[in-house]
């Protein structure tokens, strides 16, 4: 787990090296272990190194292989480096450390491309091909780990961060229409490759992409997410003993790739509580980590969650620290957690994420977690009311998940920035392909591959990564996703949803903690927006740079001052309005207005 940077130029130039110190300097909290640069003809890279796996100076990077003309700069973790590296010791290649990293150099070297269907983890990564003089870019099939991208008809740059692309300057941060009508209209997410910046933009999931010194792109789809039934129907009891066997290995992969203590962000909810108990047994004084919040009062959701993973701490025994934190020291600290922030985020779990890492930090360097699970088996109030609601696939999809319609869109964002509707055109499209058996088929496909790469993924790899924490994904590892992909939707939402999970952990973790009504991750204050918290996003909506910009329509946004809290200013899924505008006008305010110090390049 590490932060990367790099330039190929297409000009005949060098490198910009100040930019690439810029953009590694901005990448400094992801990686505190190690700085690294390189530079070869047209190419340099940057490296920031959070050491996990083999913590000597071998796996530092950039990598180095002189004997193979390969250089590499690498995020992430590679969960099978040690079967691939049995493997390529048998061809007969030689190895100079003991990590994962040099064992993506190898595996790129003896299988070329292909080499990330191989790779069983979460990655980033860039190899420079000194045979080929052609830069070669990879990301995980869910997109745990980023990768940003910024080209001219000069060059181009790749980060970890979008900031550190903006530290690097020349990058034309004009607003893109298009990314705008999907960040409001899903949650802040903005599916790749796009970013709400012009001069910004992701590689997909799943996607290879390699270009040379001449500007030539060719870019590959390496997996894809099959969501149809097994020619060979399987029982239930087959399926449940498919899921725990293949979370079993997950969970396994994930611990015994580090060569640091690993521990699990404990919420108390089915998903975290199971993977405690899997890891139980496995891990001797198994530390986890609990967060809460001050409670609004009457009217508002209970803040923690303590009741229950006190339960699954005591029974299992383990080192539990949990964190209660006061509504000021959210407040207090939301800026920090804003700049912070690689593309806007309006999720409460920022800021939660924000706050417990910075604790789980001075303990661990990498923790489990149970993201994904929600989207992969069927958890969310959402999809048994997408699956009863008739109509089209986009019908039945929007009605309960968009944070508004189209018409409202029109209503809240400035003309000069309106477009038609873009996002319903996107999720039809991606509801539409091949390779789904049902509705909810469709549905999950969707959640699985797009919406939540910016969603829960990039939160989990952006805020606990601000501490230099990494965080795995065991229910994210894609042979358990595409398991899951298989299975009878029905299965799923039997007993409200996620019914294999609560079934394999019967007897594994307390019934009350199987059977309770599932929780979120509230932090109260920025859903029910009151006192200072109001006063703070007046302010931001109200500021001079607000109204400059000229992004909301004003009459909109005095509604959403005047009763934040009524119904209809709530979206579909419960979030705050008013907390979406105020969140991306205060990130365009600390990552975009201040112009980067060094000229365009």
């Amino acid at each position: 787990m590490c932060g990367i940077c790099g330039e190929l130029r297409f000009d005949g130039a060098t490198p910009d090296m100040a930019a690439l110190a810029r953009m590694s300097d901005q990448l400094a909290r992801r990686g505190p272990d190690h700085s690294g640069t390189y530079q070869d003809g047209p190419l340099a890279f940057g490296h920031r190194r959070l050491s996990i796996i083999d913590l000597s100076a071998h796996a530092h990077q950039p990598m180095v292989d002189a004997v193979l003309q390969l250089t590499l700069v690498f995020n992430g973790t590679i969960y099978n480096y040690r079967e691939l590296r049995t493997e390529l010791l048998a061809l007969g290649y030689h190895f100079f450390s003991e990590g994962d990293s040099e064992v993506i150099l190898k595996s790129y070297h003896a299988w070329g491309e292909q080499c990330v269907t191989r790779f069983k983890g979460m990655f980033a990564f860039a190899i420079w091909d000194q045979r080929s003089n052609q830069l070669f870019l990879a990301r995980d099939r869910f997109g745990i780990k980023p990768l940003y991208l910024n080209q001219t008809s000069e060059r181009l740059r790749f980060a970890s961060s979008l900031p550190a692309l903006l530290a690097g300057g020349g990058v034309d941060t004009k607003l893109d229409p298009v990314a705008l009508h999907h960040h409001f209209t899903l949650h802040t997410v903005v599916p790749a490759p796009r970013t709400v910046l012009k001069g910004v933009r992701k590689l997909p999931p799943a996607t290879t992409f390699r270009i040379g010194s001449d500007g030539a792109v060719t870019e590959q789809v390496y997996w894809t997410l099959d969501a149809t039934r097994p020619e060979t129907p399987l029982s239930e009891a087959e399926w449940l003993d498919a899921t725990r066997e293949q979370l079993s290995q997950s969970v396994k992969r994930r611990l015994l790739a580090a060569d640091v203590p690993v521990g699990v962000l404990l919420s108390g909810g089915l998903d975290s509580s199971l993977l405690v108990g899997l890891l139980a047994d496995q891990v001797p004084d198994l530390r986890t980590f609990s967060i809460g919040f001050e409670d609004l009062g009457a009217g508002a959701e209970k803040a923690d969650e303590f009741e229950f993973s006190d339960q699954i701490a005591a029974h299992f025994n383990t080192r539990h620290r949990k964190y209660s934190i006061a509504n000021s020291e959210v407040m207090a600290r939301l800026p920090e957690a804003v700049a912070q922030m690689t593309e806007p985020m309006v999720s409460h779990d920022v800021i939660a994420f924000y706050l417990l890492a910075e604790r789980v930090s001075k303990d661990v360097k990498v923790v489990m977690s149970g993201q994904g699970a929600d989207e992969v088996f069927g958890g969310y109030f959402w999809y048994p009311n997408m699956d009863a609601s008739s109509g089209t696939p986009l019908e039945r999809f929007s009605q309960h998940y968009f944070d508004r319609d189209h018409s409202e869109y029109l209503q809240m964002i400035a003309p000069a920035f309106q477009v038609g509707d873009v996002t319903s055109e996107l999720i039809a499209t991606e509801l539409d392909k091949p390779g789904a058996d049902e509705f909810l088929d469709q549905v999950w496909r969707l959640d699985a591959t797009t919406l939540i790469v910016d969603d829960p993924v990039k939160r989990v790899d952006n805020m606990p990564m601000a501490w230099a924490l990494e965080v795995r994904t065991p229910f994210l590892d894609h042979e358990l996703v595409q398991l899951a992909a298989h299975m009878p939707p029905g299965l799923k939402l039997k007993e409200g949803g996620k019914f294999p999970l609560k079934a394999i952990a019967r007897g594994l973790i307390p019934d009350s903690v199987i059977d309770r009504p599932k929780g979120y991750f509230p932090v109260p204050a920025l859903k029910y927006v009151r006192g200072p918290f109001l006063e703070m996003m007046r302010g931001i909506l109200m500021s001079e740079a607000c109204r400059k910009r000229g992004l909301y329509q004003r009459d909109y946004v005095d509604k959403l001052l005047a009763d934040p809290e009524a119904p209809e200013h709530f979206t579909r899924i419960n979030g705050s309005k008013l907390w979406h505008l105020a969140l991306l006008e205060w990130w365009l305010q600390v990552h975009v207005d201040p112009l980067p110090s060094a000229p365009p390049s």
